[in-house]
């Protein structure tokens, strides 16, 4: 080696090394997945406010991850220099929803498994990944919990009112009770027998019971 070869680039030497017809194929088959896994996301959301710049992240995601697997896959040094460089990243943005994980992981391996050129894998994994979500996300039972606020004038209609939510729930449990001058705060767990909720409008009607407010409740948080 002389003294020239030490400042010599190789980079023009690694334009070549993916060639453009797989880039090309690899991107837009990113791109056409990550756009079906943003539509499984936007149809089974279920989260209090919907992030539009999310589902367009998974696109991105997915496309991303692609191109960094391309590039590590067609050179071995380059690899090692990857796994470096991204051990120093650092995301510190809060996930709200457990699912919202899963669709992150969705994305990053549809990118590294279509990098790899695992076609089939990735389309037909995608496909029966996003059935499944469809089926089991979207699914509504009267199983799921709710929470119903209460505000009653006494103990007199506390005591009414819970017993009310005995006999027309499948299961009621106390979850906080707050009391002020005037005013008594509960807030239940209840389970429905069915998807019927008209026994709010008749809890509501009940002598000294100010409010009844019925909640989704997703097991995270009480509202």
């Amino acid at each position: 080696m002389t003294f020239q070869d030490i400042f010599k680039s190789s980079f023009l030497e690694n334009v070549t090394s993916v060639s453009l017809l797989d880039m090309a194929l690899a991107l837009v088959l990113a791109f056409g997945i990550g756009l079906f896994i943003f539509l499984v996301y936007k149809k089974t959301f279920s989260g209090v406010m919907y992030s539009s710049s999310f589902g367009v992240t998974l696109v991105a995601l997915t496309m991303i991850t692609t191109m960094v697997i391309l590039a590590v896959t067609s050179n071995v040094v380059l690899s090692l220099g990857m796994v470096g460089a991204l051990s120093i990243v650092r995301f510190r943005t809060a996930i709200k929803e457990p699912l919202d994980i899963a669709f992150l992981f969705w994305s990053i391996a549809v990118g590294i498994v279509l990098a790899a050129g695992m076609i089939p894998l990735a389309v037909i994994g995608s496909v029966v990944i996003g059935v499944i979500l469809l089926v089991f996300v979207n699914q509504k039972s009267s199983e799921n919990p709710y929470i119903v606020v209460l505000q009653c004038a006494d103990q007199r209609a506390e005591h009414q009112a819970a017993a009310f939510l005995e006999n027309n729930t499948r299961r009621c449990v106390v979850k906080s009770k707050t009391v002020q001058p005037g005013l008594i705060e509960l807030n239940l767990e209840v389970r429905l027998k069915d998807e019927n909720t008209g026994f709010v409008n008749a809890l509501g009607s009940l002598e000294g019971v100010r409010s009844a407010v019925l909640v989704s409740y997703n097991g995270d948080y009480m509202g």
